[in-house]
């Protein structure tokens, strides 16, 4: 743990390229750089402090990433996940929400730098920057093997999926028809696995009338995974049942093969070369560019490496936490980057930052309490493990439907997003089956 004394400084006076922002004289200044699980968790535990928050994001929405992977797989709308981050902080008058793009961190000023050359001051930075996709050197293959982690992402993948469809449906020629009713993803996390699995089921379950020339059941979906088995995180058993679902769904699981080329005509994995012209990534992330704004040690996926208080050694007034930050767990693992231990951590750091104000004794050093790892599968179909229970098959299915449901912000949203999972659960029909055109490089693709 740093051993620099904690010094709270006060900035006065404006500056060139300051942003404008209420005052708030005597108050001490957060900055929150994203607006994720991790970020609001933090907004939310300062919540009665002495402080004048300022949470900066490069997007105007909060998103429920874990069910992302069903606004790409037409289950559910991009409003049913996504909620303005303003709507969610309106009663917080301490509170002032920026939508602009961090471009760096001046620690010495104690500014962090905006797009458009503007600066925001503060006296205590919360870093919650999430993480981006990883194509292990590969940037190239990412126009054609497009990630998930925006709602940008998703509708992007959801046409792609939509079009091969409808492109199927006039391709006389039976070789690129194939190629079209192939879709490929690579990655057997749980992002990977529940992609797999529900594109089967829209192929299998919900588009066979809509189509008249071509039979959907024919699509094939490959999984691709490097490793030994799907789903790596999880006990073996569980692997093994969702390797088998996988199956049972129609989803070809290839397992041991690494990807070594993508492009507009397929991939290559192992020594096979497969035309497919969906390609989804699920096989790695990398965090923001936060170790890189601080010149701060990180490791190899770009995550800080943190004090066990979450501050950045040498900035006892900078906190990471979520995807941003390497937190060892209580087996010496890296804690997952995953929603519980995001939110986890921007408690804790919310607490730090009151003790501190408030002259209180620092909290213990941060412990992450797993909670359970849960990954739907297809229908009736989920793994879930408790530690110290693990459960699999259609309760579980049940019970990750609920958790979903009960962690969504709104009531709105989770009566929403029940009602759109009983009709697909009644009827296998998915209402937001939309292809909404995006830039000139996806009616390229449109037209290929």
């Amino acid at each position: 743990m740093s051993t620099t004394p904690t010094v709270w400084r006060s900035h006065s006076g404006a500056a060139a390229g300051r942003v404008p922002l209420p005052a708030a004289t005597g108050l001490h200044r957060v900055v929150i750089v994203g607006g994720g699980f991790g970020g609001l968790e933090a907004a939310r535990g300062l919540s009665g402090a002495p402080v004048s928050i300022c949470l900066v994001d490069q997007r105007n929405h909060h998103i429920f990433q874990p069910l992302l992977y069903q606004v790409a797989t037409a289950s559910l709308a991009t409003s049913e996940i996504a909620w303005p981050i303003r709507a969610i902080l309106r009663n917080r008058p301490e509170i002032t929400t920026l939508l602009a793009t961090v471009v760096g961190i001046d620690a010495e000023a104690h500014e962090v730098k905006l797009d458009g050359g503007q600066t925001v001051p503060y006296d205590t930075l919360v870093l919650a920057t999430g993480a981006r996709h990883a194509y292990f050197g590969h940037d190239d293959w990412e126009p054609v093997a497009p990630g998930l982690k925006t709602i940008e992402d998703a509708t992007t993948v959801r046409r792609r999926i939509l079009l091969a469809f409808e492109r199927a449906e006039r391709e006389a020629d039976p070789a690129r028809r194939r190629a079209l009713l192939t879709f490929v993803v690579v990655g057997a996390g749980p992002t990977g696995v529940e992609l797999a699995g529900t594109i089967a089921e829209l192929a299998r379950d919900t588009l066979p009338r809509d189509f008249r020339n071509i039979d959907t059941q024919e699509a094939r979906v490959l999984l691709i995974e490097a490793g030994p088995r799907v789903l790596a995180g999880y006990p073996d058993d569980l692997s093994d049942y969702a390797r088998r679902s996988l199956e049972a769904l129609g989803v070809e699981v290839e397992l041991g093969r690494a990807v070594s080329a993508c492009s507009d005509e397929g991939v290559v994995y192992g020594e096979r070369t497969l035309p497919a012209k969906t390609i989804i990534w699920a096989a790695g992330v990398m965090a923001s560019p936060a170790a890189e704004w601080l010149g701060a040690p990180a490791d190899r996926a770009g995550r800080l490496l943190v004090e066990p208080d979450l501050t950045v050694p040498g900035h006892p007034d900078i906190f990471a936490v979520g995807d941003t930050a390497m937190v060892a767990g209580p087996d010496g693992k890296p804690v997952p980057g995953i929603a519980p231990a995001a939110k986890q951590g921007g408690r804790y750091v919310a607490a730090v930052i009151k003790a501190r104000l408030g002259g209180a004794k620092a909290p213990p050093p941060f412990r992450y309490r797993h909670q359970g790892s849960l990954a739907q599968i297809g229908k009736h179909r989920a793994v879930i493990d408790f530690g110290w229970i693990k459960l699999r098959g259609a309760l579980a299915w049940w019970i990750w439907g609920i958790a979903h449901i009960y962690f969504l912000i709104s009531v709105r949203t989770r009566l929403a997003v029940a009602i759109s999972w009983l009709w697909i659960h009644a009827r296998n029909q998915r209402a937001a089956r939309l292809i909404t055109q995006g830039g000139d490089e996806d009616r390229d693709q449109a037209r290929r």
